[in-house]
């Protein structure tokens, strides 16, 4: 790590309809010593997220339309080059930070994640949060499914596969392009970077977000991130069991 760090770490937030949450998160992120730029990109919103991170000082971009969060996060990553490139005295290229737009106050503490990164002891840290204030609806299939998956394609067995809280080498980002679309992307980048002999590292992290709940909806939603997943298992050769909870019928 540099003596001053205040300029070694990017925070990307791919955000979509998040105007309740999203200044709050952006405000905290702002407090990171190691990071001196924010960026949101707003993922073809149809509220005023992009308007509300402005005003609460992040850098905003965006899609006019919703292309994913994978699309989103290499949106963030191309627009922190953009600045880079006008930085004619950078030697090396911040690391990425990826978080939630609802992570809200709980933004501030992700320095645990920063840290081996900067160190040089980790290429990708992933967060491990604790239990959630509001638990979630959900059985755990889609956890399951890429935590398996990841396991056989890797002999890593991870502890929260799908984690969006992420830090990154740039050069760790670059070799996990393209990024797997959609709900699949977490798992992807696990897969593609152990594979490549990139080190992976979870670390535990009191960090608070909005969970899924049970309705319609919400049912919905996993059933998206479980066809992401399977995807990406699937376009990386990996043929997952059924999970756990399928195979006792529950």
């Amino acid at each position: 790590m540099s003596e001053t760090d205040t300029s070694d770490v990017a925070i990307v937030i791919p955000a979509k309809d998040e105007q309740d949450r999203i200044a709050a998160t952006v405000r905290a992120a702002a407090e990171i010593p190691a990071a001196d730029i924010v960026i949101v990109v707003d993922d073809g919103s149809t509220d005023r997220t992009a308007a509300v991170a402005a005003d609460a000082g992040a850098t905003v971009v965006g899609h006019a339309r919703n292309r994913g969060k994978a699309a989103a996060m290499e949106t963030g990553a191309m627009a922190v080059s953009a600045i880079e490139s006008r930085e004619p005295s950078r030697n090396a290229p911040r690391a990425l930070l990826f978080i939630d737009a609802d992570l809200e106050e709980s933004a501030a503490r992700v320095r645990p994640l920063i840290d081996p990164v900067l160190a040089g002891t980790a290429d990708l840290t992933i967060a491990v949060l604790p239990p959630q204030r509001n638990p979630g609806g959900g059985r755990g299939l889609v956890v399951d499914l890429s935590r398996t998956g990841i396991e056989r394609a890797t002999g890593w067995t991870p502890r929260q596969p799908l984690s969006g809280q992420r830090c990154l080498t740039r050069a760790a980002f670059t070799a996990a392009l393209p990024l797997a679309p959609g709900w699949g992307v977490e798992t992807g980048m696990t897969i593609d970077l152990l594979r490549q002999g990139y080190r992976v590292l979870e670390v535990e992290a009191d960090l608070h977000h909005r969970v899924t709940g049970t309705d319609w909806k919400a049912q919905l939603h996993r059933g998206r991130q479980y066809a992401g997943v399977m995807r990406a298992l699937t376009t990386r050769g990996v043929r997952p069991s059924l999970p756990a909870q399928l195979r006792r019928g529950t």
